[in-house]
């Protein structure tokens, strides 16, 4: 069965995006090799993303790298949103409930990995106990405001143990 993994690179102060989900700071920090995302793409089965995300800056915009994993994943990508375009694109899943998208993502994904993409997004799956991981990639960078990685204000603390044989920032979410 599909684990959910949220996956995400940020700043050492905890941005995932810049103000205004600005992600160009990213380019710069996605280049060279990168063994745990290139073992990552290949266990990724479905995405499951915000409509903010997936509507939203790409630091790659205009080139050949444009997309999710730098314009590598080519796979099911369902997009949770109470506002779904008329004519949705080819191999997109436009999804106004988060229960159902992450059982038609885990379907799609079959015994690999949905990756989801946002922090939003990632934030509803912990709070209903569907999160199964979470990746880090932090880049050597201090962007001073944005979009948190994971903001939760109030809410309740969430224990992470480290997966044994895995990324220094790779985690299973204890239950």
């Amino acid at each position: 069965m599909a684990k959910l993994l949220y996956s995400a690179t940020a700043s050492l102060d905890g941005f995932i995006a810049g103000p205004g989900g600005d992600m160009s700071w990213l380019t710069e920090h996605l280049t060279g090799d990168n063994p745990t995302a290139e073992r990552l793409l290949a266990d990724v089965g479905a995405i499951l993303a915000g409509n903010t995300t997936y509507g939203g800056d790409d630091p790659n915009r205009g080139t050949d790298r444009e997309g999710a994993f730098g314009g590598q994943y080519h796979g099911p990508v369902f997009v949770l949103t109470h506002r779904p375009p008329a004519e949705p694109p080819a191999g997109v899943t436009f999804v106004g409930d988060l229960h159902r998208a992450v059982a038609q993502a885990k379907e799609a994904a079959g015994d690999r990995y949905v990756n989801v993409l946002g922090a939003n997004v990632a934030r509803q799956c912990i709070q209903a106990g569907l999160l199964d991981e979470i990746l880090i990639f932090f880049a050597p960078v201090l962007l001073g405001d944005g979009v948190r990685l994971f903001d939760r204000p109030g809410g309740a603390r969430v224990r992470l143990a480290p997966i044994e044989g895995e990324s220094a920032h790779w985690y299973r979410v204890v239950r």
